[in-house]
């Protein structure tokens, strides 16, 4: 299985987000982020007065003026190039992308019946075409006629082919896709510019990215603080004046771009992007970014149990004799049945004889006649040295054992009834007209979902498995599964009903999906996940799609949804706490001349008032820079209580982020007075 490249720090990445956040500085690119606008507009008018006053000779050419104007300056960059290398990957992934979008001819079948070549741009919903083998899929469409192995690789990184057939919910095939085998009659359900790798390519590249709720809120309280700082800001003038103090316009702009929360005004969109771009590693796109906040508030989980909690097909696990004493005359029995069965459960008990009792082949198979399993017989068997061994559904064996002239006893009526009651499915084994025993085959659970549920409580997420199964088989699955609760004998109507329900009650719910019955559940819910092999409506209903078509991806999209609520509550934490630092580094060296008592608040003991605000400055840019590996990757996720991860969040970033500038500011001012540049 080959996966593409996730990483996210090339070369290549990291030169075009250097040439992106230099075409970032236009006024129309920084107005998409107010904060660091008002750092842009500083920017300005700090250059302004540097080169106006030293023209006029009035302060050095390099002095304290130019130093503010050139850090102002790496801060606007510092933000613009967080953006770009956070939308960097995503536009190297739309770029590979690109390269599986070429236009080329399809077969297009006419009301006749005849074939002809036509462009693929040229296709419209409702178009009929037919692809063989070694042609690429024109454009996204529903298989009307055959089946067919096609390799998806080029959009999903997944070198192993995939069978797309006509009816059930794997007829969904995307333009771009190569067909590997066989014949398959399509129909066009998207027209150009609208196809799903058109969507991938503009979500990818971010054109189209909508800020979620969240982060809207964020903005706009973010905003606010901007707006508060800069009355502060416009106030200290006068009142400077008023007390005789000499603050310039220079030293007001640095204290104003200081206070501001320039760190998260800087990282708040990477961090937006990032998250997106850790789903698409993970082979998921997200349709916006509301889709994957909703993500990290999910506090309710509907799980199918097939494929999700389950592997899906029901495995032999337990051997159980009629006779104790014949036990290992069952396990070469059910064995020898089980050689011409080649379905799921067939080939698990083959494998659970040979590991659990070490039961071999006889040498002369060859001479035996096989009788292979049938949906008509629901049974499979063989024939050897003149014995019949059959294995298969309760009452097909009764038959058998019935027209052999046997008796199928009350003794292996009772094991099969236990069986059912436990959630299991019996499967008898005879030879001849003698009932040997039963194999339980159950749906095995799979390793370590137990534990993965067990989180998600500690969580407050509550785990709901769905399933068509009757409510004993149910129940004993969901015991062993260790979800809170389960629908048994589920329909599409029940789906959307008990989401519905949820939501009432506050709760934002996610769900998983691939067949046209499940778009109206998939729509309905918060976080809707549909897997790219089913139906196109189950894609369109969903806000997130699943490439890898893995009903168990629902888990990590939680995670990762929870990693940038995480983030983005981290670093925000961290940018507010920065402010304390700086206010004890400029405030003093703004007033201290006029009011010497105000030494006292120079707890850095910073070597002069211009070394201090530069020195601010500075680490105000320098910390975008440095954070910027953490707003990309995100901060770790751990399944925590929502108490516990805030107290740790206040320990590591609130109070880190109040020592860490009075460490840095402190080693700038102690380089800056080194090196003599003011």
């Amino acid at each position: 299985m080959k996966k593409r490249n996730n990483s996210s720090y090339n070369q290549a990445i990291i030169q075009d987000a250097l040439k992106g956040c230099i075409g970032k500085l236009t006024p129309r690119e920084q107005l998409k982020n107010p904060i660091i606008f008002v750092v842009y507009l500083g920017t300005f008018i700090t250059g302004f007065i540097w080169l106006y006053e030293s023209s006029r000779g009035t302060i050095p050419l390099f002095g304290f003026e130019f130093w503010v104007f050139v850090w102002l300056f790496f801060t606007v960059l510092f933000a613009n190039f967080a953006e770009a290398l956070a939308e960097g990957r995503g536009k190297a992934q739309a770029s590979a992308l690109r390269s599986a979008k070429k236009s080329s001819s399809a077969n297009k079948l006419s009301e006749d019946g005849s074939l002809r070549k036509v462009s693929s741009e040229s296709l419209r919903v409702g178009d009929v075409v037919v692809v063989v083998a070694g042609e690429v899929i024109p454009s996204d469409g529903e298989v009307i006629k055959g089946i067919a192995s096609i390799d998806e690789s080029a959009i999903t990184g997944e070198s192993a082919p995939v069978i797309r057939e006509s009816g059930g919910d794997r007829n969904s095939v995307t333009g771009g896709t190569l067909v590997l085998s066989d014949e398959i009659t399509i129909k066009i359900t998207k027209n150009p510019g609208e196809t799903f790798l058109d969507r991938m390519i503009s979500l990818i590249e971010g054109a189209k990215r909508q800020k979620s709720p969240n982060e809207i809120a964020l903005s706009i309280l973010l905003m606010g603080l901007t707006a508060i700082f800069l009355v502060v800001t416009l106030t200290l003038k006068p009142m400077a004046l008023h007390v005789n103090a000499d603050i310039s316009v220079v030293s007001l702009i640095a204290l104003l771009v200081c206070l501001i929360p320039t760190t998260i005004g800087g990282l708040l969109s990477a961090i937006g992007i990032a998250g997106m771009d850790r789903l698409l590693k993970k082979n998921v796109l997200a349709m916006s970014g509301k889709a994957i906040e909703a993500a990290g508030d999910v506090n309710v989980l509907l799980l199918d149990k097939t494929g999700t909690i389950t592997f899906g097909n029901r495995m032999a696990s337990v051997f159980i004799p009629l006779d104790i004493k014949e036990l290992d005359q069952l396990a070469y029995a059910a064995l020898l049945t089980s050689l011409s069965d080649d379905t799921p459960e067939g080939k698990s008990t083959v494998t659970f004889a040979q590991n659990h009792y070490g039961v071999k082949e006889p040498a002369n198979l060859q001479s035996a006649k096989f009788i292979p399993f049938s949906a008509y017989t629901r049974m499979s068997g063989l024939d050897l040295d003149g014995k019949a061994y059959r294995k298969g559904a309760v009452d097909a064996i009764e038959k058998f054992v019935t027209a052999s002239g046997g008796k199928f006893s009350k003794e292996a009526h009772d094991i099969c009834a236990q069986i059912g009651k436990k959630g299991g499915t019996p499967l008898v084994v005879c030879e001849g007209s003698k009932v040997l025993g039963v194999i339980h085959l159950k749906d095995i659970i799979k390793p370590s979902i137990k534990e993965k549920f067990a989180e998600f409580r500690g969580m407050g997420i509550k785990t709901v498995m769905i399933t068509g199964d009757n409510p004993i088989t149910a129940a004993a699955i969901a015991a062993e599964a260790g979800v809170d609760d389960f629908v048994a004998e589920a329909t599409p109507d029940t789906k959307i009903a008990l989401i519905r329900n949820y939501q009432k009650e506050g709760f934002t719910v996610a769900m998983t999906g691939d067949g046209t019955n499940d778009a109206p559940a998939l729509a309905q819910a918060d976080v809707g996940l549909a897997m790219n092999s089913g139906t196109q409506a189950a894609k369109e209903a969903a806000n997130m799609v699943d490439m890898d078509s893995s009903p168990t991806k629902l888990i990590e999209v939680v995670e990762v949804g929870k990693e940038l609520l995480m983030t983005r509550g981290a670093l925000t934490t961290f940018s507010l706490a920065n402010d304390i630092a700086k206010y004890f580094a400029i405030i003093p060296a703004l007033f201290v001349v006029a009011f010497p008592q105000m030494e006292v608040l120079n707890i850095m003991h910073l070597s002069s008032p211009q070394s201090a605000i530069l020195s601010a400055v500075i680490f105000n840019a320098l910390i975008i820079i440095a954070l910027i590996p953490l707003a990309i990757s995100g901060v770790g996720y751990k399944a925590l209580s929502a108490d516990v991860v805030l107290g740790k969040n206040l320990v590591i970033y609130g109070l880190g982020g109040i020592i860490v500038p009075f460490a840095g500011i402190k080693l700038l001012d102690m380089l800056l007075a080194t090196l003599h540049l003011l």
